[in-house]
């Protein structure tokens, strides 16, 4: 970091002293969300729940059911809904944002934990910020819907005390060049050995979860890509540490998501790649607005500003990772012209763009001939895809899979859309007198 960039973040930044951090256990609304102050440590991800169904506030309407993709989330005796065991929730928080009764809590919140590393001098806090939650944010502060507020979101992390403003559009990048580069090696293989095809993406964590999960024999289809966050902490830690100077035992990496899922992700055992946490903590869209409010930041007046250098750069196709078709789009622009040697005339690739369901493309290349890929969005559509595989029915090369419909933009972390909390007095009616139904006795 330079002399100027060190001295702006020590300018802007501000003093938290007063802030009050929540004690662990208690239960704070977070943008309409109930989330649990609690900070897991060392705990096996597996057996924790990220979401639960809170009994009381249910009304058995069964809108969390129809939205899980696993059927986690079961019919109890008095009608309400309840997760059954954490193995079988995939952690995407879809049964959350279109639950319209606001029934659905988040169980882990490292908010109070990340206010503590902010004010402690001693700890290097460094964020890791994703493409799709600097779309979603403004919309926290009343700004309209999609608007990209990616310099505020900079400013923003200054100000709450962020010592390394760094970039998971770095890292996309990374993934874009190491995945393309993986799927040429195996078409040139023809798909022989521990490497078959189709290759799968492996960015998202609810998917990579569900994959291992139900179809375990298709783990070899995986690419053998880390998603952007995972590789952004090992390098944060190791070549981020060298650069700057600090020691890597004193940074903290907090991974800001718009995703419930990439706080299981981070927790996994496996990711240790520095010789430490690569991620300490992840929160996503709606606890990072939560935490500008706690701190009385103004956020839409904020300067727009850059992210540091080292590991915050990026290219500008990272960006397309936040919707559904962004991963598959940004890798075949690679892979297009590695193979060709030429460049694409129009780098927009929009027949690969999904928003739900399957989308099937042939994309012609010169040199090879037709590259044939998937793009499928929801992991029950996923499933298909996945048994024609295992079937060996499938001729694609390459399969990009997000379990959020649309992508990440609508990942279970983003701020819920308000005509979801407002059920019709029809659904709430029905709901009421199901559940009102379901808890008498009969004799």
């Amino acid at each position: 970091m330079s002399v100027e960039a060190k001295k702006r973040n020590a300018t802007h930044a501000m003093d938290l002293s007063g802030v009050q951090v929540d004690p662990p256990g208690a239960v704070r609304k977070m943008e309409g969300v109930s989330n649990t102050i609690y900070s897991p440590g060392a705990k096996d991800p597996n057996t924790l729940y990220f979401v639960e169904v809170d009994p009381a506030v249910c009304q058995g309407c069964g809108e969390c059911s129809h939205h899980c993709p696993t059927g986690a989330i079961q019919e109890t005796e008095d009608g309400s809904r309840s997760i059954v065991d954490p193995a079988a929730c995939m952690n995407c928080g879809q049964c959350l944002t279109h639950c319209p009764y606001g029934a659905v809590t988040e169980r882990v919140s490292y908010v109070s934990e990340v206010f503590e590393k902010l004010k402690d001098p001693d700890t290097v806090v460094v964020s890791m910020t994703a493409p799709a939650v600097r779309y979603a944010l403004g919309e926290c502060f009343g700004m309209p819907t999609g608007t990209w507020v990616g310099g505020k979101v900079h400013s923003v992390l200054r100000r709450l005390g962020f010592d390394y403003i760094w970039d998971n559009e770095w890292t996309a990048d990374v993934t874009i060049m190491e995945e393309g580069t993986e799927l040429l090696e195996r078409v040139k293989n023809g798909g022989k050995g521990d490497k078959p095809l189709p290759q799968f993406t492996s960015c998202c964590p609810g998917w990579i979860k569900f994959c291992e999960s139900f179809y375990p024999d298709l783990i070899p289809h995986l690419s053998t890509c880390k998603s952007p966050v995972a590789m952004l902490g090992p390098l944060a830690k190791t070549y981020g540490a060298e650069q700057t100077g600090k020691d890597p035992k004193k940074i903290y990496t907090v991974s800001i998501m718009p995703c419930i899922a990439k706080k299981y992700e981070g927790m996994r055992p496996e990711m240790n790649a520095s010789g430490h946490r690569d991620i300490d903590a992840t929160i996503n869209t709606r606890e990072l607005a939560y935490m500008i409010k706690k701190a009385g930041i103004p956020f839409t007046s904020l300067p727009d500003e850059e992210a540091d250098p080292i590991l915050g750069m990026a290219t500008g196709a990272a960006t397309l990772f936040g919707t559904s078709g962004g991963v598959m789009e940004a890798a075949l622009r690679f892979a297009y012209e590695a193979i060709s040697g030429k460049t694409l005339a129009d780098p927009a690739i929009k027949a690969v763009r999904t928003g739900k369901g399957i989308n099937k493309v042939s994309v012609d290349v010169p040199g090879f001939g037709p590259v044939r890929v998937g793009v499928v969005s929801g992991l029950q559509e996923a499933a298909r895809l996945c048994e024609e595989v295992r079937a060996g029915t499938c001729d694609l090369h390459f399969i990009e899979v997000m379990t959020c419909p649309g992508g990440c933009v609508n990942g279970g972390g983003q701020p819920v859309d308000d005509s979801i909390m407002e059920a019709s007095l029809f659904k709430k009616m029905m709901a009421r007198v199901n559940k009102r139904f379901n808890m008498r006795q009969v004799g």
